[in-house]
């Protein structure tokens, strides 16, 4: 993937967006495919559903088909706050 290519994009009429040529053929974008916007910070992020679920399936590859994902995100996070304090 071509992490390189940039281009200029403006807010048009209604909020549409038009995404360069040139960064179509580089994420390989066709006409009728679905983004999912979402803003970061102050930026705005579009990206494939596809690469969505595949980037949470990696995250709970570990988790077994029966845990509580509920439990499993809270130990978690408990580990991280538990890492802080230590750190500090």
């Amino acid at each position: 993937m071509a992490d390189d290519v940039r281009a200029d994009v403006q807010v048009g009429a209604h909020g549409r967006l038009v995404i360069p040529a040139r960064l179509r053929r580089a994420l390989k974008l066709q006409s009728g495919d679905r983004l999912v916007a979402r803003q970061v910070g102050e930026s705005l992020v579009l990206e494939r559903r596809e690469a969505i679920e595949r980037r949470l399936q990696e995250r709970f590859a570990h988790v077994s088909p029966d845990a509580n994902l509920v439990d499993e995100l809270i130990r978690e996070r408990r580990a991280e706050a538990a890492k802080e304090v230590l750190g500090k």
